[in-house]
């Protein structure tokens, strides 16, 4: 029981730490710009993770090595690519917005899932998925009808619900990983998001977009490292080991919550009726998928 209620406050963190990315996100804007900042991430987690599990991942290289493209390309697609839109992204919309659109992530997973695998869906599932696309809707008109019906968006709203759909693709993906251990494939991907995300901060240079970083800056670029990325990713590792993915999975429903209250507390950004209404629509469609999941 001690073990559960630990593994439960690790997710607990998780999550939290994840809600705050879109607080960080926020700050971020003017202090420094969002491939930078990308980088600096990546480059924050590579060293600490090389720092403190060297010795594991030189012992797993053996069986990583073999599958260094696979990794690549889940680092890039997951980490650097993700988290360059998502920043962008906080510069043209609101701290709550991207909470909240975060929390589709889910639903896009589900639907990626039977697109690729062919996994069994339920009537529970798909009701799930229309809940959590008006919410997302919703959230995206800025709470009026005529913006959906003349498809007027917000660019920064676009962006992030193509960053969620590639983070969708991402996890969908990590259901074919290699037997390599959760560490050494971590500190690969973080490499590789790394290493990719430097043409992008010279094309953010060649267009006049670069932003070095403040004092401010660099505290966002550590706390960005530190609590989203590194420590948020090693409590979950570690919560997942002592009650699986399935249970430590339902809990991650929490980040948009998290992030919708923290960005409301800190950032002072207003919580419109149409924010609350998205967010128990999408929650609320997170839940039904999860209660409808066909049984094994």
């Amino acid at each position: 029981m001690e073990k559960t209620w630990f593994a439960y406050l690790l997710v607990a963190f998780t999550t939290l730490c994840w809600g705050a990315n879109a607080v960080f996100g926020q700050m971020a804007v003017g202090e420094v710009s969002p491939m930078a900042l990308v980088a600096l991430r990546w480059l924050g987690v590579v060293t600490l993770l090389l720092v403190f599990f060297n010795k594991p991942v030189r012992r797993d290289w053996p069986n990583l090595k073999p599958h260094l493209i696979f990794f690549s390309a889940m680092g890039i697609i997951g980490y650097s690519t993700f988290n360059g839109l998502f920043y962008v992204a906080a510069y043209t919309t609101s701290g709550v917005n991207v909470g909240i659109l975060q929390g589709s992530i889910p639903v896009f997973v589900l639907i990626g899932a039977f697109l690729v695998f062919r996994t069994a869906v339920t009537v529970m599932q798909v009701s799930g998925v229309v809940f959590a696309f008006t919410g997302v809707a919703l959230v995206a008109s800025g709470g009026d009808i005529e913006n959906l019906r003349a498809l007027s968006f917000r660019v920064g709203d676009v962006l992030m619900i193509v960053a969620c759909v590639l983070y969708a693709a991402y996890t969908v993906g990590l259901q074919k990983r290699p037997q390599v251990s959760a560490m050494g494939m971590f500190t690969v991907m973080a490499g590789a998001a790394f290493v990719v995300t430097l043409p992008m901060v010279f094309v953010e240079i060649q267009m006049g977009q670069f932003v070095a970083p403040t004092a401010k800056g660099w505290m966002i670029a550590v706390l960005v490292t530190l609590f989203p990325s590194f420590l948020a990713q090693l409590s979950f590792i570690h919560a997942v080991k002592l009650i699986g993915p399935g249970r430590a999975g339902v809990m991650v429903n929490l980040a948009p919550i998290f992030a919708a209250g923290m960005v409301v507390l800190v950032l002072n950004e207003p919580f419109h009726w149409f924010h609350g209404v998205a967010l128990a629509l999408v929650l609320g469609g997170i839940l039904l998928s999860e209660r409808g999941k066909p049984k094994a």
